[in-house]
């Protein structure tokens, strides 16, 4: 196992994410939509008697209504697979966390993955954990012990390059 699994797993929440404010947006257009209800435009040409001018032509956008129902279904359907897909990346994220072998540096692991904290928020959980540690925990202490360990398991050499680091 090595940094990818992190990668991947910090990718597909952000996809998700993408996918979710996606559906919201689509559904607010559906609502939009069903809220305007009959649209009507004016156009020049010939009417049925015969004579030439303005004609109203109203009428409920079907296709956009159906174009944006189907878009929404097509995302759903999408959204359903990638959460199968996380869940099987949470599950090799914390395969990845047990075999870290110090407790306090799988804490860490934890609280920034799993429960998606920032490196201020983890170094205050670790405090609370710690409250007796003679050397309190920073949000740079928490956040170098995390990178100098993923340095050592991959020899990863370039660590500003890499999201995992930041």
């Amino acid at each position: 196992m090595d940094k990818n699994i992190l990668e991947q797993y910090i990718e597909l929440k952000g996809e998700i994410q993408d996918l979710q404010d996606r559906i919201d947006k689509d559904e607010r257009r559906l609502v939009e939509i069903e809220k305007e209800g009959v649209v009507s435009d004016t156009v020049k040409g010939t009417r049925s008697n015969g004579t030439f001018g303005s004609i109203k032509i109203t009428g409920y956008p079907l296709p956009e209504y159906d174009r944006v129902k189907n878009m929404i279904k097509k995302r759903v359907a999408k959204l359903h697979i990638l959460e199968d897909d996380l869940l099987n990346a949470i599950n090799e994220v914390d395969d990845f966390i047990e075999k870290i072998p110090e407790s306090d540096l799988r804490m860490m692991f934890r609280f920034k993955y799993l429960d998606d904290m920032t490196w201020a928020a983890v170094a205050i959980n670790m405090n609370y954990r710690f409250p007796k540690k003679r050397i309190k925990y920073t949000e740079d202490s928490c956040r170098k012990r995390h990178n100098r360990y993923l340095e050592k398991i991959v020899n990863f050499k370039n660590v500003r390059s890499c999201p995992l680091f930041l």
